[in-house]
């Protein structure tokens, strides 16, 4: 079946944008397509410097006939309505149908040709096209976010014929814009289109671009016993940034290798979009960075690289000025400067907070390391970790804050404990980031993480749907990943409101989820009022393990069958109090019921008591047998009422029993 082949063409597209514009053009052109019955075998879009592209294979040559029922207004409807709908749908009165008080028409409608379709449907998705931001050029009432030059739409190897603002479409598009021909070339098809380019100095694909780079950089890096220090984010832009991406190794000046090695990195990722190098021996970085340029350069890139080290020169030598500027005061000299920070309009200054978190650090202490010495180290790592948010370098370069407090703490001479506490106190940042497992690193960084979680759940700042700008879900994972990595036990209502203990729950739900554990499970067992996570995780992996086993799902099955008895008795009333009793004359399986649940509910205090939760599934997988017979030869519902209320007095006790490992009634299956 005929192919469409799209690209709009325009001046560069910033880097950060590439990635979504193609999402969004697969998108819109998938749905529109569909609206218009046109269901493509295949589609895919491609996104660079210059070009957005689509090619889509398998869609007809012409849309279906279409029969469809279409609904009018109600009968008796004021006449303009009815006009209206007359009018809209090219009908006339005779051919409305009457049913159940509302006029429908049936319509047929002649399928169009499949370009004249792709004409309206390109012009809809460039007028429309949700680009975060985006200019008008000249006297153009086009938005598009750099002006666009040109637009090649072909369809089946012919042009489709439409203007968008003076753009007419075409078959024709251009190359690399220093290393091509200088002159377009026609492409009636994706084949022809991605040979022209590739003919043209053009890598049509980012995810070709990035191997391209990677692989070179690597072998640059290799032929002098270095080691490239991969960035993936880094990746993602230089990958936008040239059609052509050849990497290229230069210098930079030795004496610069005395400062940082974050500060040397940095510098060179977000002033330069440079590569770091390093000794693979050691790991310490080496005088050299991999710069990726946009062309082939007749020197092999020697003067490219002459100049970016120069510029790069000029950065550092900024950065050894914040550098030095930053050693000559202390941290702790530098909090009353943060009296002048505000933190949020409702949470005061970034000094507030700090003594918040030093608070805070304080009570948390005891729980992750119950020593004094601990408690002291944490209350002064706290007390100066957001002192470098004032220092030149932070200033310069926001993304290093904490590991610049670090390195100051490290050259006044501040215990080694404490400078790591300063340097690792936002970890985690990410699902991938590591936890802070030492006792005074662990505690500071609690500390931030539950002022930020508190303090904003306090004022009503909470995460809604999508939204979440305080980062607080992160928060509430970091903070949970920190208390099972190290194994505090922490009593969570110490520190957190209902709704923000709801929330953590809702938290360890998803990161339980995506470790494969069942969420019912974490509900049934929170739902015991129980907030000592290490505690609630535990008592989940014993249970989940429990409910795989035949005696699980067995007795989960008889519990779910004694509390619908239990409810539908409730609904007619109270239900009978106390323990129940070897009735003379009841069943076996009553008197063996009754002795089982006694014997499990000792044993499971014990097991319960130490938190030995194997033990405690050992107790009910014992009981399951117990169960079983009992709803097997015992009517519950007996005629006799003293016989009726003792078998649920039973069941109670079974229920209760059961309640106290977790909420079985919350469990699904």
């Amino acid at each position: 079946m005929p192919q469409l082949l799209l690209e709009l063409f325009s001046e560069e597209i910033p880097a950060r944008m590439q990635a979504q514009a193609a999402r969004d053009l697969e998108r819109m052109a998938r749905d529109k397509l569909a609206a218009e019955g046109f269901l493509p075998e295949a589609l895919k879009t491609f996104a660079g410097p210059r070009r957005l592209t689509l090619v889509a294979e398998g869609v007809p040559v012409a849309q279906a006939d279409r029969h469809e029922e279409v609904k009018g207004p109600k009968v008796g409807a004021p006449e303009q309505a009815l006009e209206g709908f007359l009018r809209k749908n090219g009908l006339a009165r005779e051919q409305l149908i009457e049913r159940d008080g509302v006029y429908f028409a049936h319509l047929h409608r002649h399928g169009r040709a499949t370009p004249q379709i792709v004409a309206e449907i390109v012009e809809s998705i460039v007028r429309t096209f949700p680009w975060p931001k985006s200019m008008v050029s000249g006297t153009s009432k086009l938005r598009w976010v750099r002006p666009l030059k040109r637009i090649l739409c072909v369809f089946d190897r012919e042009v489709v014929p439409f203007e968008i603002e003076g753009i007419r479409s075409g078959d024709v598009t251009e190359g690399h814009r220093f290393m091509g021909s200088g002159q377009p070339f026609q492409a009636r098809d994706f084949d022809e289109y991605q040979d022209g380019l590739a003919r043209t100095f053009v890598v049509l694909d980012a995810e070709e671009r990035k191997e391209r780079i990677m692989d070179a950089a690597r072998t640059l890096c290799f032929a002098r016993n270095f080691e490239l220090v991969e960035d993936e984010g880094l990746l993602d832009e230089v990958a936008g940034l040239a059609e052509w991406p050849t990497p290229v190794m230069g210098d930079m000046d030795p004496a610069f290798l005395d400062l940082p090695p974050e500060v040397i990195r940095t510098s060179m990722r977000v002033h330069q979009r440079y590569f770091a190098v390093r000794d693979p021996a050691t790991g310490f970085l080496v005088p050299h960075f991999v710069t990726v340029a946009n062309i082939e350069a007749k020197d092999g890139g020697a003067t490219i690289a002459k100049g970016n080290a120069k510029v790069l020169s000029a950065r550092l030598n900024d950065a050894r000025f914040f550098w030095n500027e930053d050693l000559s005061k202390t941290l702790e000299s530098r909090l009353e400067k943060l009296k002048g920070v505000t933190f949020h309009a409702k949470l005061g200054t970034m000094f507030d907070r700090v003594e918040r978190i030093t608070a805070l650090a304080r009570d948390l202490a005891p729980f992750v390391r119950p020593d004094g010495i601990t408690t002291q180290k944490a209350e002064q790592a706290a007390r100066l970790a957001k002192a470098d948010l004032v220092s030149g370098m932070v200033g310069e370069f926001p993304e290093l804050q904490g590991i610049m407090g670090g390195y100051y703490a490290e050259k006044e001479g501040l215990d080694p404990e404490v400078v790591d506490a300063i340097r690792l106190h936002y970890r985690p940042q990410g699902p991938s980031d590591a936890v802070p497992v030492s006792s005074v690193a662990a505690t500071v960084a609690l500390a931030d993480k539950l002022d930020t979680l508190v303090s904003f759940f306090n004022i009503g700042e909470k995460p809604t749907g999508s939204k979440d700008p305080f980062a607080l879900r992160r928060s509430a994972l970091g903070v949970i990943r920190i208390l099972l990595q190290t194994r505090t036990r922490l009593p969570l209502r110490k520190f957190a409101s209902d709704d923000l203990l709801a929330f953590f729950a809702d938290r360890l739900k998803v990161l339980l989820r995506e470790q494969g554990q069942r969420h019912d499970l974490v509900d049934a067992v929170f739902a015991l009022g129980d907030d000592d996570l290490v505690r609630i995780v535990s008592r989940v992996d014993h249970l989940d393990r429990f409910l795989a086993t035949e005696d699980g799902k067995n007795l989960l099955a008889g519990y779910k069958r004694a509390v619908n008895i239990l409810r539908a008795e409730e609904k007619k009333g109270p239900l009978p109090a106390g323990e129940p009793t070897d009735m003379a004359g009841a069943p076996p399986e009553e008197s063996g019921l009754i002795n089982a649940v006694g014997h499990a509910e000792i044993e499971l205090g014990k097991a319960l008591d130490r938190e030995d939760f194997e033990a405690a599934m050992r107790e009910l997988a014992a009981l399951r047998a117990s169960v079983d017979a009992f709803f097997d030869k015992v009517l519950v519902n007996s005629d006799v009422s003293a016989e009726r209320d003792n078998r649920l007095r039973l069941l109670v006790k079974v229920r209760d029993a059961m309640g106290r490992v977790a909420d079985f009634s919350q469990v699904t299956g």
